[in-house]
């Protein structure tokens, strides 16, 4: 599903450029770790607080660099669609550069998410629960009020800024004499991913990419060769489920990611309650994934189809795959393979009903019952 015509694909100085840009305009977020976690894994475990950014998100890093280049270009106002925490960072970023924004969510976005867009000043306007429907609202109110539209996925400055947040977690990871080995982020429209990509190309880091079973685009995409839409399957990652991965991130990611690791409901869960009650630290499920993925990936569970490569995928029935590469290279989910991983904690925007369900109860009615977003 194309969103933008021949995006540029931004390259390891592009991040390395937008982090130098993006410096004391975010916050640079620490790098926690947790010695009950590391035990878990059986590796150490390095974990990217970008639950603690501004704007609740690590989005907010790819929404300043491309709200402020806009800025600076003369522009008045900005349009952005997304299933919530994107549409909060261009709002935020938008209003620091003194411009309008519009954002479109869908309607049945997470209230949390909706109250921080407009406490910020957009003008938030609710459509439909697919990213289609989203992006044809977004397009017309662009083309209405002459304003840009900055694509959650398909742009090349925040697919760049997302990069940042991987950058700092490899560079702090370096200096602390631990560098990694590999580094996990989850995926819905694939820019943090990408960006991940980026900050890692030329390095022996391993770069994986973590989707909710029944949400897996991207592992899909890999197998097909080309951006393949899916319809997304209920789960309490509300941010994991855009639908399809983006172009400019898939033309970046498609050589560049080692593999997808699938992970269902009460694997999240059970990450964000480790998050939550070893490392006192709240994320919202989507970022709980990131954990939940490498702790698949490190230590080998999920069953005999762990390490089936994504070409099975074709005439798999869906949950059938738990991790998945491009065709032949997939030999993660090993013990003892890695030593150190890292893992960005993307978000930390959750509702306060949702808290108390996940560190208090099983998740099997979950998804279904918050209504969460396509």
């Amino acid at each position: 599903m194309s969103r933008s015509h021949a995006p540029a694909l931004p390259d390891r100085a592009s991040v390395e450029e937008a982090a130098g840009w993006l410096s004391g305009r975010v916050v640079r977020t620490p790098v926690l770790n947790c010695p009950a976690i590391d035990r878990l894994a059986g590796a150490r475990i390095l974990l990217k607080a970008e639950n603690l950014q501004t704007g609740g998100s690590y989005k907010m890093r790819g929404a300043m660099l491309a709200v402020g280049r806009l800025a600076a270009a003369g522009h008045t106002g900005v349009v952005a669609q997304s299933t919530g925490n994107h549409a909060v960072a261009v709002a935020l970023a938008a209003r620091r550069h003194g411009l309008a924004a519009i954002v479109v969510l869908p309607v049945d976005a997470a209230p949390v998410k909706v109250a921080r867009a407009r406490a910020a000043g957009a003008r938030v306007v609710l459509a439909g629960t697919t990213v289609e429907e989203r992006l044809a609202a977004a397009r017309r109110l662009a083309a209405a009020d002459g304003h840009p539209l900055v694509d959650a996925y398909d742009h090349p400055d925040v697919v760049a800024g997302q990069g940042s947040a991987s950058l700092e977690l490899i560079e702090e990871a370096e200096r602390a004499g631990t560098p990694l080995d590999a580094l996990v982020v989850p995926v819905g429209g694939g820019g943090g991913v990408a960006g991940a990509c980026l900050a890692a190309a030329g390095t022996p880091i391993e770069v994986y990419g973590v989707e909710p079973v029944g949400c897996d685009s991207l592992a899909r995409s890999l197998a097909a060769g080309r951006p393949t839409p899916v319809v997304p399957a209920p789960t309490i990652a509300d941010g994991l489920r855009p639908g399809c991965v983006g172009d400019l991130p898939f033309a970046v990611a498609r050589d560049a990611v080692r593999g997808v690791v699938r992970v269902d409901d009460d694997a999240i869960a059970e990450a964000f309650r480790l998050l939550l009650l070893e490392l006192k630290v709240l994320v919202e499920p989507s970022g709980a994934a990131g954990l939940a993925g490498a702790l698949r990936l490190v230590t080998g569970s999920g069953g005999p189809d762990a390490a089936m490569p994504v070409a099975a995928l074709a005439g798999e029935p869906e949950g059938a795959l738990r991790s998945v590469a491009r065709p032949g290279d997939f030999d993660g989910g090993v013990p003892g393979r890695y030593r150190t991983v890292g893992v960005v904690l993307t978000g930390g925007n959750v509702e306060a009903d949702l808290i108390a369900r996940l560190a208090t109860g099983p998740v099997a009615d979950l998804a279904r019952m918050e209504g969460v977003a396509a």
